[in-house]
């Protein structure tokens, strides 16, 4: 079985889906959130282009403290995201790419302030990863319904794109 392969193809369905997600993203709405507990929809869309990122990153480190580093600015276009979104998906193909089976076996963790929040490998930790795309994806979806915003089809067509 060619692990990588696997991940390599699963990021870039992942990709694809999301990309028609990403191009229905409106303008002028970055501040909307369904309730006061829920990320704004630009936090939503610029966390899961993140997302994209995080295989070439868990593939070169150990692991990630929330609290140490800058917090990244907040997206206030659609280009941005979909910039960023393009950037971070071809660092993670590259990663793959580059990587062997072996790289996906040690340990890789998230903590904060040193005190660790969950650990997986690192093939885990991709997989989490691509599990939270599909999440984050779903919850842009209800945010686009709720704003009579297209809904673009996933994994079948959906009740605005017949197309399977």
């Amino acid at each position: 079985m060619d692990t990588l392969k696997q991940l390599r193809e699963e990021l870039t369905a992942e990709y694809n889906t999301t990309k028609k997600f990403l191009d229905e993203f409106p303008e002028g709405k970055n501040e909307y959130a369904p309730h006061e507990k829920s990320m704004k929809l630009m936090h939503l869309a610029q966390h899961i282009t993140e997302i994209f990122g995080w295989p070439a990153h868990m593939l070169k480190t150990e692991g990630l403290d929330f609290a140490e580093g800058d917090k990244p600015e907040l997206y206030e276009t659609r280009q941005q995201l979909q910039d960023a979104f393009e950037k971070n998906y071809a660092e993670s193909i590259k990663a793959l790419e580059a990587a062997t089976e072996a790289d996906l076996e040690p340990n890789w963790f998230l903590a904060y302030k040193g005190n660790k929040l969950a650990e997986w490998t690192k093939y885990a930790a991709i997989r989490h990863a691509l599990s939270q795309v599909t999440h984050h994806r779903a919850q842009l979806g209800v945010y686009y319904r709720l704003n009579d915003i297209k809904v673009p089809g996933s994994y079948g067509p959906s009740a605005d794109d017949q197309k399977f």
